[in-house]
């Protein structure tokens, strides 16, 4: 871009840019007022009020079982004690019950094999407060009252028993199966030579005490108890860890791999507190996101992606001196207990050593935890992490919608969560599998799978629209409902059902209905037309109605009624129209056509298919008309061509380092060249070949709105907008979320002219021409060095050598 060949639009851009720079910064550091999308492509936020608890994921009880024996140092004990109150801090649901439980063995008078310091509680605000107090009772040992020894029998039929007592406290729902879950903590093996219970003498008893613990397995799989054991350090007997897995219930939360009970061994005691939320979120159908390590004062940070519907933020503090404070991905402060812009937070532990914030309808992005300590408190690390489920909810188009037995049935789904999160990145679903149930009066229920593979039925792959289709049985005789389910890690689905009539003759009155796909501004308007055919010999009035809404967008249909004249076809307009406060992203929803003088059948259904966008603010309508007149040319000359030429040259991004990073580590690098963000815009894409690693791309001409961006204001902030979504400041050396991954910006000196490109990490395949198909590609470093990254291990900053984040297989 030059002065003299731009002359006075460039002079009224400069005093455009200037004035809207605070503006634009305000909306994508979530100022009050600033609405938009956070965290990721196919993901809006919607400030409405929380959802109803019932709604939430569904309960699980589970027990936490700790070894005490004298094989375990005072650190190992303390940091089992952490792990296992991580895990009933993170808990989801206020609906579960946990209870703790210590173990040794019993070798003389006045000794107990096992010490229950925790009775099971319902994990609500008041139980996570006690369960934080009592869990800590582990670090205590008592010789007097329990014996070094490791009794793995005494210890199952303690956690068996009480989880499937009766007369205990309960937050579960009547008539519904609650998974019954055992996490057994240990560092050694099965160890009764000195327990009189088991026999005369040491080798009896050990063989005693093997046949007892396979009966107490038997037992806890009659009663549907899965066992979960995780053992450390060097003395583990695998195969007793295994047999405990397999000998228990195996049922699972779900047909997902990885969701059946299987034992893990990690290396050392500081390994417990990630294997053991990774192995609970396992059990219970959960993700789990890894979050940033520090000590304090620092600000930690986790990323909450749009599908998760509940969840909680652990704090790992070891200190209790340590004080937490949390932010949004809006920079909002939110508060510890109460509703916040549609979300409902409860905090607990935060005077022990672990801290959790549960969250109910969370926004999605990059959430911050800020860390503080008095002086003599800052020497410990501190974890956070986020565990998480997305309850989602289907929304189910039939055509026809009234069927006849016998006649095929097309059936098409889309999801979204509690908070109006309308889901349309396929990446977000990974693995996910969709099916439904039929069933009715007059026949046995029919089930049958849902796909989004672009095959017939399914109109387009990754459009996230599941399509399936199946026959009515020729059985059927009035009612019909049908209910879909998903299973993925870390997904469920509310299983509601969709009630429909079959039709006993061929309806009189038939209809076709089509909603235009459009982009439109709160307040704005959507085009749709129904096409009707009356074969009756008197009229039929129709209503159009609205279903699944987005929660906040106050949508109306105009004509809400009309009138299908006899025996004739018709085409009738119609609109619908968003409240002015609709949120911004993709609109949820559908339009169904219902025939009142048919006992309200429903004649046909469709899927609103609409964005809605910011409207212009007054500085880009202001541009456009003086962009049009062409009159300002000499407005302050000189002085504002100097001026133009620095804040050019603030913008300018040549030199700046991009890393994308995964598990932590980084995996791929792009340097901006000279000319390559014109404007202060540079444009980029991910690459996710199959089976190879993700791989960043330059993509020339500024980009488009499916490309991630990155810009500097005048000011010199870094702005980066990920695909689809809002812009979000970012600090050189810090992560920050794009997708399913992360970027770190670095750097910001003038790179060479004509930099050449290399592959940055040694494993990776040789590649060979520029990454956009010509010439000025994005350059990349060869040596990984810099900026705290160490070559040698291929960590950064903040990460440990084989650091990895868990995805649900381990």
């Amino acid at each position: 871009m030059q002065w003299t060949n731009k002359g006075g639009v460039l002079l009224l851009a400069g005093a455009l840019l200037a004035l809207s720079g605070p503006l634009a910064a305000a909306t994508a550091s979530g100022a009050p007022g600033a609405r938009g999308a956070l965290g990721g492509p196919g993901a809006q936020a919607v400030p409405r009020t929380a959802a109803d608890p019932a709604d939430g994921p569904d309960p699980i009880d589970f027990a936490v079982v700790v070894d005490q024996s004298a094989s375990l140092a005072d650190k190992d004990l303390a940091r089992e004690t952490d792990a296992a109150a991580l895990i009933v801090q993170g808990e989801i649901s206020e609906r579960s019950r946990a209870a703790v439980i210590g173990f040794g063995s019993s070798e003389k008078p006045g000794q107990s094999p096992v010490r229950e310091v925790c009775p099971l509680s319902v994990v609500d605000a008041a139980g996570r407060e006690r369960l934080s107090d009592c869990v800590q009772e582990l670090k205590r040992r008592d010789p007097a009252r329990t014996g070094p020894g490791t009794d793995f029998p005494a210890a199952v039929r303690q956690a068996v028993t009480r989880l499937t007592g009766a007369g205990a406290p309960s937050g579960n729902p009547a008539g519904k199966t609650v998974p019954k879950v055992v996490f057994l903590l240990t560092d050694g093996r099965l160890d009764v030579a000195d327990s009189p219970e088991y026999g005369s003498d040491p080798e009896s008893r050990q063989s005693n005490g093997a046949r007892r613990l396979t009966e107490e397995l038997a037992r806890a799989r009659a009663a549907g108890v899965q066992i979960w054991p995780l053992g450390f350090g060097a003395e583990i007997d695998r195969a007793a860890l295994t047999a405990m897995a397999g000998g228990g219930f195996r049922g699972a939360c779900s047909e997902m791999p990885g969701s059946a009970p299987r034992m893990r061994v990690v290396g050392t005691s500081a390994e417990i507190d990630k294997a053991l939320q990774e192995t609970f979120a396992a059990a219970r159908c959960a993700r789990i996101a890894h979050g940033t390590v520090g000590k304090p004062p620092a600000d930690l940070t986790v990323t909450i992606p749009p599908i998760a519907t509940d969840g909680s933020l652990t704090v790992a503090k070891h200190d209790p001196k340590v004080q937490v404070t949390y932010y949004d991905p809006a920079g909002r402060k939110v508060p510890v207990r109460g509703e916040f812009d549609g979300s409902a937070f409860e905090v607990s532990g935060e005077n022990g050593p672990v801290e959790a914030l549960r969250v109910k309808n969370p926004l999605p992005g990059r959430w911050r935890v800020h860390i503080e300590a008095p002086e003599g408190h800052r020497d410990r690390e501190v974890a956070v992490r986020a565990i998480w489920q997305g309850r989602l909810r289907s929304t189910v188009v039939l055509d026809p919608a009234s069927p006849r037995a016998g006649e095929r049935v097309k059936v098409e789904v889309r999801m979204q969560t509690r908070r109006g999160v309308v889901v349309t990145d396929p990446r977000q679903l990974a693995g996910l599998a969709v099916a439904a149930d039929l069933s009715g009066a007059g026949f046995d229920p029919v089930s049958f799978r849902l796909a989004d593979d672009g095959k017939a039925p399914d109109a387009k792959a990754g459009d996230v629209r599941f399509t399936g289709t199946l026959t009515v049985p020729a059985g059927a005789t009035g009612d019909l409902e049908l209910v879909t389910r998903m299973e993925a890690p870390g997904i469920t689905s509310d299983r509601r059902p969709l009630h429909a009539v079959v039709a006993a003759t061929a309806p009189l009155v038939t209809a076709g209905l089509a909603v235009d796909g459009a982009t439109v501004h709160p307040g704005g308007t959507v085009h749709g037309t129904l096409d009707v055919t009356n074969n009756d010999s008197a009229p039929h009035t129709l209503r159009l109605a609205l279903g699944d809404q987005t929660p906040g967008a106050e949508l109306a249909v105009t004509p809400a009624t009309v009138t299908a004249p006899p025996n004739r076809s018709t085409r009738i307009p119609f609109t619908v129209t968003l409240g002015k406060d609709t949120p911004f992203g993709e609109l949820g929803g559908q339009v169904s056509v219902v025939d009142t003088g048919d006992g309200d059948r429903v004649l046909r259904g469709a899927f609103l298919d609409v964005r809605v966008a910011a409207p212009p603010t007054w500085w880009e309508r202001w541009w456009k008309a003086a962009a049009g007149g062409a009159a300002v040319v000499l407005l302050v000359g000189t002085v504002v061509g100097i001026r133009l030429a620095a804040r050019r040259r603030r913008r300018d991004l040549t030199g700046v380092t991009l890393e994308l990073c995964q598990d932590g580590r980084p995996i791929d690098s792009l340097t901006v060249r000279r000319g390559q963000s014109p404007g202060g815009v540079f444009a980029f894409a991910v690459d996710e070949p199959y089976g190879a690693p993700p791989t960043l791309r330059r993509i020339p001409g500024g980009g488009s709105s499916a490309a991630h961006v990155l810009r500097r204001t005048g000011g010199g902030e870094l702005l980066l907008r990920p695909r689809g979504g809002a812009q979000v400041p970012v600090r050189a050396g810090e992560p920050a979320g794009i997708g399913d991954h992360e970027l770190v910006v670095r750097g910001g000196r003038q790179a060479p002219a004509g930099g050449a490109r290399t592959t940055p990490w040694s494993r990776r395949p040789r590649r060979t021409g520029t990454r956009d198909g010509g010439a000025g590609s994005g350059s990349r470093s060869g040596s990984g060095s810099g900026s705290g990254f160490d070559p040698a291990t291929g960590a950064g900053p903040g990460t440990s050598p084989g650091a990895t984040d868990y995805d649900g297989n381990f």
